[in-house]
């Protein structure tokens, strides 16, 4: 036994050797020198961390998308106010004919608002609102219209507060007075909404039984979900804005709708992998979110900028048309109600839409 301690010990004397050279050599430093040091080990630990979350987003825009996983026919396209203000005219509705044939949309969101931050909508606004839905209804039968309406709310903007009972109300109202147009649904875009709004969750449960009543669709835009658990609250603090939710606040909306159609564009991507990636992911958190009988919809950037929030070079139809694909192989391939929804029809250019048949359409 007192052979083995002498053997233990010169074994631990000869391992501490380079400890004590680290050490002394730590001691010999100037104190700027071991505080530039302190901070690059810092700065390594979240630089490491955000480097792993990258390859992961990565690695999900490898592999081969299946065959079927290609438009249902339940397809939408975000319209802008031209429509209804009287900007559009019968000329432009057969050019909207012309280019909307052959291609699996079946919704149409046509901003009719914006709301007032009390919750009104004033009629002035769209005075066309009722012309569009019936001009639609003749030309693109089995195309459904929907009003889109929005606001920026509270806390993070001084607009619309969703937790005041009597604004919700007077939405409810304004959902009311475009189904009364002849509009198939409410399409809701309120944003920044944080995840945890009672408010928010409140409206959804008013207006479901107004729209159901009069046989309409409730859809809503939904911000992305936590690529990485708890990145909501992280953002909150250090920027105070409300860009993802999490997933399970991602499912409480979309059990409250009949269609949630994910903003999946403007995020931050720098590479068209890495966007490519990152719709898969998308595709993914929000087919495990999303009830089987709610009619899913993942977001194309059907146009251009170029800014830190968006990488025009980056954020391309062709790679989250393949991004959305690749998600859905993985996770739903067979799932009905599921498509993609064209953000905006304003913006867009013939090879958005060249790109979006190719890739979604008509997939060989």
């Amino acid at each position: 036994m007192a052979r083995f301690r002498t053997g233990a010990r010169r074994i631990g004397g000869a391992l501490a050797v380079p400890f004590r050279a680290l050490r002394d050599r730590w001691r010999g430093w100037s104190w700027w020198r071991r505080t530039l040091l302190v901070l690059v080990l810092a700065a390594a630990v979240p630089a490491t961390a955000l480097g792993s979350v990258f390859v992961t987003i990565r690695l999900h825009y490898t592999g081969e998308p299946p065959a079927e996983a290609r438009t249902r026919g339940r397809d939408a396209l975000w319209l802008g106010h031209a429509w209804v203000d009287g900007r559009k005219t019968e000329t432009d509705v057969a050019g909207l004919v012309h280019q909307l044939a052959g291609t699996g949309i079946r919704d149409l969101y046509v901003h009719t608002g914006p709301l007032e931050h009390d919750g009104t909508l004033p009629p002035a606004v769209h005075p066309r609102a009722r012309w569009f839905a019936d001009t639609v209804h003749r030309e693109l039968p089995g195309v459904r219209v929907q009003s889109w309406l929005g606001d920026e709310v509270k806390p993070e903007k001084d607009a619309m507060d969703l937790e005041d009972a009597p604004t919700r109300d007077r939405v409810t109202a304004s959902a009311r007075q475009v189904l009364d147009l002849g509009f198939d649904g409410v399409h809701f875009d309120m944003e920044p909404i944080r995840p945890g709004s009672a408010g928010w969750l409140a409206l959804l449960d008013q207006v479901r039984p107004v729209t159901a009543a009069r046989g309409a669709k409730l859809s809503v835009a939904a911000p992305q979900i936590d690529p990485v658990p708890g990145l909501h609250t992280a953002g909150i603090l250090l920027t105070d804005h409300g860009k993802w939710w999490d997933g399970a606040y991602f499912a409480a909306t979309a059990r409250r709708v009949d269609q949630v159609a994910v903003m999946t564009y403007d995020t931050s991507m720098p590479t068209a992998p890495l966007y490519g990636g990152y719709v898969a992911q998308q595709t993914e958190l929000a087919l495990q979110a999303t009830p089987a009988d709610v009619d899913l919809l993942i977001g194309l950037p059907f146009y251009w900028d170029d800014k830190w929030g968006h990488w025009g070079d980056a954020e391309t139809v062709p790679a989250a048309v393949r991004g959305v694909r690749l998600g859905l192989g993985r996770e739903d391939p067979r799932r009905a109600n599921f498509g993609v929804a064209l953000y905006v029809d304003f913006a867009s250019t013939p090879g958005n839409w060249a790109d979006y048949r190719s890739g979604w359409v008509d997939v060989r």
